[in-house]
């Protein structure tokens, strides 16, 4: 499995067109084989910045996300709406079983 974070900051003048475009591509990617989860969240310590979280089942699904027309046009537009170049990390990843707790509810041992 694989983990997108990513991020972009719009210029102020461009924040709204960023967003509409970023919910349309999330609505849009949520469609393709293989996206298992694609959000857009805002920054809370940031109104200008967006966030993306994203799941994918295989590397391949991933890389038939990014040659999809509109995935390209999208981060062509966006990229020129933003006040920096938008980021963007990629992380192979494998589920686990949470930890569980050593300490009693109380706080002994």
């Amino acid at each position: 499995m694989l983990i997108i974070l990513g991020s972009v900051i719009a210029r102020e003048d461009s924040f709204a067109e960023v967003l509409r475009l970023s919910q349309e591509h999330v609505s849009r990617s949520l469609q393709e084989p293989g996206c298992l989860r694609h959000e857009v969240l805002p920054d809370p310590d940031n109104a200008r910045r967006l966030v993306f979280v994203e799941q994918w089942a295989t590397a391949d699904d991933l890389q038939r996300h990014f040659q999809v027309p509109a995935s390209i046009a999208f981060a062509r537009s966006v990229a020129a709406l933003a006040a920096d170049a938008p980021e963007m990390k990629i992380y192979e990843a494998r589920e686990m079983a949470p930890p569980r707790p050593t300490a009693k509810p109380d706080g002994s041992s």
